[in-house]
């Protein structure tokens, strides 16, 4: 009888054990990963919307607003830390109305708090991202991560104060309300027309090559981020003006990030950064968005120098993308996480014991570990990220083998770790689909295909171009910003709309199909009827028809992503050269005198990088490159090898529907006209003489 009871007992607190873990806080029926990773948290965690607002306002209770992603290795730690915990969570659900925002699906909503993080704290801040709001939403404070002992110690802080000095925490947010919504906003505009001169975009170039380390490449301190437009417009200015020092900026970057720990060298791919200044310890998460521009840069650079590295780099990246990143229905997955079995970085690093037993061979392991600096007790933190400091020449010639038998031995090690990686538990996945960061990817796609002529790049690129226009594209011209499992549900914001057209413009370049252009101008149309500010000239982040937040607020730099303002001014610029359409151009314009003064007297102008791109077009209007004829697609291919970055190309085998177009078919003929402000010179056959007349 004992036993039974015993058994009894055993099996209910087993029942109850399993009842509570089982039990799922209001984030159970999201689609994001990130929200997804907290709904099992005993923390009443609430997804963003009216009944989370209503609730605090009806019951009077501040709010905590925790933003963060799926990636995020310390909003993992701080969710064990305390939001698993029992304890810390009754302080929260007594005390708050606590809400969970994915950063990467409602960047709105971490611009605002974010914005108030600053404001509060006076220096940097990150993610995982915790704000105090009143009921209404407006924030009193707000900071990062915090261990459990201190996120208790602040709890009680302002629980205390809101009992005892609730007027004290009012003054608070309304001081911080009102600067957020100051803050990011143009509040004056010029409207001369003045020329944009070639001396000011000097001096920006200058400014920009003194922030550049050129020994290692990227910005002069650490943590580095690869901030791929910054090398785009390098290398177009240098193009444009011949100066050395922006194409070294550009390669010396280059080079360093494909050697170090930064790349995957078995998986293809980067990390978002490198805590250190030699690209070799990476913050392991893979971003969509950095490696959709990566592939970008580097085929374009691949372009203007040839360098092998640079073409090996686009391809593993696209062939990791491909195979780990990629749904089937042809979208892109937004990261892969830093942690795998809780230890960031765990996936990609190894003890030269173990290369040495997966490679089998002693002698391949040396070289291979020579290669990729493996040293006994490891490079970091008592295992070895792989990466590279020599040569192949300087390994090959260290051991005596010829070049063509160290990349045999690198290529089989290299299938020998990938396979035994692959019974490794990966790092986590965050499948949902963002609409900016596929357009980012899908011209990266394009631009691989351009670079390198393979024609597999160029059949994904409009597969998924398909697949936005069909899943996220509703409601005629509107954009949806997130999709997973068939659902999306948040309506776009400007960078969705700006890469998007952006995306299109290169689909169109690439294939003539006029679909794509035409495409590109109905969302163009679509955000000005939505998101443009008539009094400023500029665009709002968010669309009028979105419920408001404290602040509606506009991009106005460029940051890793290039700014949604800035991708913009640089659409509609080339729309309405395509176009032929006036207003197109001279907004693009108003937009850049805006911002001009800001970037020209900036001794950072690398925060406006995709300003600096069009303020060189501006300088420099681009060449206007008509293919026509039977032959179109072949020479349009040809031209599209090199790098023109000061050139638009149009045509195709009939004279399709826009202006520059017309009257210049010739039967039986192929011709190529080299046109600048719909000036044209007489037409040329030859693909060389062409880039000759374009000044490549």
């Amino acid at each position: 009888m004992q036993i039974f009871k015993l058994l009894l007992t055993l099996l209910l607190l087993n029942f109850l054990s399993c009842s509570a873990q089982e039990k799922v806080n209001h984030l159970a029926n999201e689609s994001s990963p990130y929200l997804l990773q907290h709904k099992y948290n005993p923390v009443d965690w609430y997804p963003w919307g009216e009944e989370a607002l209503a609730k605090a306002k009806k019951e009077n209770k501040m709010m905590i607003i925790s933003i963060g992603y799926a990636a995020c290795h310390w909003c993992h730690v701080m969710e064990h830390e305390s939001f698993e915990d029992s304890l810390v969570a009754q302080v929260m659900n007594e005390n708050f109305v606590c809400i969970k925002i994915d950063r990467e699906e409602r960047p709105d909503i971490d611009d605002v708090y974010m914005t108030a993080c600053h404001l509060a704290s006076g220096k940097s801040c990150g993610w995982p991202l915790n704000a105090f709001a009143l009921p209404d939403g407006r924030p009193f404070w707000a900071g990062t991560y915090f261990p459990k002992k201190s996120w208790l110690e602040i709890m009680e802080y302002f629980i205390k104060d809101y009992e005892k000095k609730p007027e004290q925490l009012e003054e608070y947010a309304e001081g911080l309300t009102n600067n957020i919504q100051t803050n990011g906003t143009l509040t004056s505009f010029l409207t001369s027309d003045k020329n944009f001169t070639r001396e000011n975009l000097d001096v920006v170039a200058d400014n920009f090559l003194s922030n550049i380390d050129f020994k290692k490449g990227g910005r002069k301190s650490p943590p580095k981020f690869p901030m791929p437009n910054n090398y785009e417009f390098l290398m177009s200015y240098h193009q444009l003006s011949g100066n050395q020092k922006a194409l070294d900026a550009t390669t010396v970057t280059l080079d360093n990030m494909a050697w170090g720990g930064i790349y995957d060298h078995m998986g293809g791919g980067f990390a978002r950064y490198s805590t250190d200044g030699n690209w070799k310890v990476p913050h392991f998460e893979k971003m969509m968005y950095d490696n959709g521009q990566l592939v970008s840069l580097y085929a374009d650079a691949y372009k203007l120098t040839k360098n092998p590295l640079y073409k090996q780099v686009v391809e593993e990246t696209l062939e990791w993308v491909k195979n780990d990143m990629t749904s089937e229905e042809g979208g892109f997955y937004s990261s892969l996480d830093a942690d795998s079995e809780g230890v960031e970085g765990k996936y990609y690093i190894w003890t030269k014991e173990e290369i040495q037993e997966i490679l089998g061979d002693k002698m391949k392991a040396r070289i291979f570990g020579d290669y990729y600096e493996v040293i006994p007790g490891g490079n970091w933190e008592h295992s070895n990220i792989l990466y590279r400091k020599q040569t192949k020449e300087k390994v090959a010639k260290k051991h005596n083998i010829t070049i063509t038998e160290l990349e045999k031995i690198l290529e089989d090690g290299k299938s020998k770790i990938m396979e035994a990686r692959s019974k490794r538990i990966p790092p986590g996945l965050d499948d949902k689909v963002l609409t900016a960061w596929n357009a980012l990817m899908l011209k990266g796609y394009v631009d691989a295909y351009n670079a390198l002529g393979n024609d597999n790049y160029l059949e994904t690129a409009i597969k998924n171009a398909n697949f936005i226009t069909t899943k996220m594209q509703v409601d005629g011209a509107r954009l949806n910003r997130n999709y997973k499992n068939n659902k999306s549900v948040i309506n776009a914001f400007l960078d969705d709309y700006a890469l998007t057209i952006q995306a299109f413009i290169a689909l169109y370049q690439t294939t003539f199909d006029e679909q794509w252009l035409y495409k590109a101008d109905e969302l163009t149309k679509y955000t000005m009827e939505h998101f443009f500010d008539e009094k400023s000239k500029m665009f709002h982040y968010t669309s009028d028809l979105d419920p408001a937040l404290i602040a509606r607020k506009m991009e106005l730099g460029d940051n890793v992503i290039p700014g949604s303002n800035s991708t913009m001014a640089e659409v509609l610029h080339l729309l309405g050269l395509y176009l032929y359409n006036k207003e197109y151009t001279e907004l693009a314009a108003q937009m850049m005198h805006n911002m001009a003064e800001t970037i020209t007297l900036n001794p950072q102008p690398n925060f406006y990088s995709n300003w600096c791109k069009l303020y060189l077009d501006l300088v420099n209007p681009p060449y206007e490159v008509v293919v026509i004829g039977p032959d179109a697609a072949a020479k349009r291919k040809e031209l599209l090898k090199h790098y023109t970055p000061h050139a638009i190309f149009l045509g195709g085998e009939n004279e399709g529907t826009l202006e520059l177009l017309k009257s210049k078919l010739q039967d039986g003929e192929t011709m190529i006209y080299v046109c600048q402000n719909k000036v044209c010179k007489l037409p040329v056959i030859d693909v060389d003489k062409a880039l000759g007349l374009i000044g490549k």
